[in-house]
């Protein structure tokens, strides 16, 4: 078997939207530089993602100098947004977590609730150093994540992949197969490991940057949604519930929290640690 690299790097500007996949990236602590730091929220003021509105899986956010992003989607005119004035606060809620968050522009949210049919407000994430403090349980002091789910960065691998793929194969809805990784939404895809060997890992190092693996990544029904035409299935929940459920949660992936900043390259040997 070959040596274990990083296959691919992918960053989501706006949390829910389609990335981009660069050949190099900063992670600093809280994840890569850019990742998940716009994210859309309703009247209430709570997180809104492909799991309420699966057509979110058709807008796409180009990340632009200065962290302002390009935002597309099939039928609308493109849209630039910038990073607004942070003096201008506002309180938003994703999951369990209060979260300071500045307003985007009004048109950043007409875009958005023009193409979805609902009302929405896009917000950008104000300090990520401070703002949203990482799962206690899983976090040492400190340690703070962007509006990414619940953990700074999440790793996949190929073979794991493969073998889901082989499983859903022999299932009842072997149709739906082969998934491609982009149901996985993950920031790093290894290749050369053995599958499910990440189940296994306690920290690893890629390239010049190390890494807590603090918990295996729990998935939801976004990993049903065919993020080209946001149609939803029944895989791979159907597979994971019957062969990856561990602790009560359908798994794939593994969370990783940062241990320091550096720049992470497509090509990038993987060490796991530990």
């Amino acid at each position: 078997m070959a040596s274990p690299v990083l296959a691919s790097l992918h960053v989501f500007p706006v949390k829910a939207a389609q990335g981009h996949a660069p050949d190099e990236a900063f992670v600093e602590p809280w994840g890569i530089s850019g990742d998940r730091r716009w994210m859309l929220v309703d009247g209430s003021a709570k997180v809104v993602t492909q799991r309420q509105y699966a057509r979110l899986a058709l807008t796409r956010a180009e990340p632009l100098p200065g962290g302002a992003v390009r935002l597309s989607a099939p039928g609308r005119a493109p849209l630039t947004v910038t990073v607004p004035d942070p003096v201008h606060r506002t309180s938003v809620q994703i999951w369990g977590d209060k979260v300071e968050a500045v307003p985007a522009d009004e048109a950043a949210g007409d875009w958005f609730s023009e193409f979805l049919g609902t009302e929405l407000r896009l917000v950008h994430l104000a300090d990520p150093a401070t703002s949203r403090p990482i799962d206690p349980d899983y976090a040492h002091r400190g340690e703070t994540v962007s509006f990414a789910d619940g953990f700074p960065l999440l790793v996949t691998s190929l073979a794991s992949l493969d073998a889901l793929n082989a499983l859903i194969a022999h299932g009842d809805h072997a149709a739906e197969g082969p998934l491609p990784m982009n149901r996985f939404r993950p920031n790093l895809v290894v290749t050369g490991t053995e599958a499910w060997a990440e189940d296994h890992w306690s920290r690893i190092a890629v390239g010049e940057v190390t890494f807590r693996v603090a918990k295996k990544c729990g998935r939801c029904a976004v990993t049903t949604t065919d993020q080209h035409t946001a149609v939803r299935g029944r895989e791979p929940l159907r597979t994971l519930a019957r062969h990856r459920r561990i602790d009560g949660k359908l798994v794939f992936g593994q969370n990783l929290v940062p241990e320091h900043p550096g720049t992470l390259r497509v090509g990038d040997p993987l060490t796991v640690l530990g």
